[in-house]
């Protein structure tokens, strides 16, 4: 069974009385009040799924406190109780948003439970309704969070988690595109370790490994947004510029490669100079070319 809270109010006590111990032995959880104003301070203290409300209270009405309760609690649903004299009442009780009612005498008491059970069943579908909103939201949530990490794989390079060759090329290409519309400048880094075949023959593969990627974090924090650090391969990488001419191309190059020097990179007195070095070419749009081929190989060429 869901599990429900319900709320009686009725001032009269033995009928108040009979519909709480009915609705108990059926396994509900159930408070009886014996006021409308009663009835609103239980559920400013908890909300209830279900209120059995007759619609002759003392002081607030009954409909004045169904119309008070829809407001507040829309989920509640709401049983008017009414005599067989006044049927019109319940008319204008469902029209207010009550989900059902119930008219006394009661010719029998299961009738009690029997409405009661109709409104627990539309209260579970309604939860099992947002269970699954919720489940298809999260699924939803989890497939999107799958497909950016599957892009990722697709862009990024799997060792040091800068973007990879492939999206270098991409980005390169949609820059290219732009450049001329905007007559932007464009420039590109071609960068290589120095003879990072003696660090790796020195201190093995895994150092080397660990040394790309502390050398790709360590460019990729030297660079704004808008520019994009990516593995070429190997221990070569590239930085592609945009809206940057050639003059402060060269200028952030050369601070680049100071840097590069000066930082204490684990095992650089093992390299010739006692210091891990990089070298870089340079190449920019237009001077050295307006398509992706020519300026990777103008880069390439000032690189050696």
């Amino acid at each position: 069974m869901v599990d429900v809270r319900i709320l009686v109010v009725d001032d009269d006590e033995s009928l108040r009385q009979v519909m709480a111990q009915v609705l108990t032995n059926e396994g509900y959880r159930v408070t009886a009040v014996a006021s409308a104003e009663d009835a609103l301070a239980v559920f400013a203290e908890t909300p209830c799924d279900v209120a059995i409300v007759d619609m002759r209270l003392p002081g607030m009405g009954g409909l004045d406190l169904l119309k008070e309760l829809k407001e507040r609690y829309p989920d509640t649903q709401v049983i008017i109780v009414t005599s067989y004299a006044s049927l019109e009442s319940a008319v204008e009780a469902l029209r207010a948003g009550a989900y059902d009612y119930l008219a006394k005498p009661f010719e029998d008491i299961a009738l009690i439970s029997a409405v009661v059970n109709r409104a627990t069943e539309k209260i579970r579908l309604t939860r099992d309704n947002v269970k699954l909103v919720e489940d298809l939201k999260k699924s939803k949530e989890d497939l999107e969070r799958m497909n950016e990490t599957l892009r990722d794989l697709t862009i990024r390079d799997g060792l040091t988690g800068i973007h990879n060759h492939r999206y270098f090329q991409e980005f390169l290409a949609m820059e290219l595109a732009r450049s001329p519309r905007h007559d932007n400048r464009l420039s590109l880094l071609f960068l290589d370790i120095d003879h990072f075949k003696n660090y790796n023959d020195t201190h093995g593969h895994v150092e080397g490994d660990y040394l790309l990627c502390v050398f790709a974090m360590e460019l990729a924090g030297r660079f704004r947004r808008m520019d994009l650090v990516a593995r070429y391969g190997g221990e070569e990488f590239v930085v592609l510029l945009p809206d940057t001419g050639r003059r402060e191309a060269l200028r952030l190059a050369e601070e680049l490669r100071r840097h590069i020097e000066e930082y204490p990179f684990s095992g650089r007195e093992t390299q010739p100079g006692g210091r891990l070095t990089v070298s870089i070419g340079v190449a920019s749009y237009p001077e050295n070319g307006s398509d992706a081929s020519t300026l990777g190989r103008e880069a390439d060429a000032a690189l050696y």
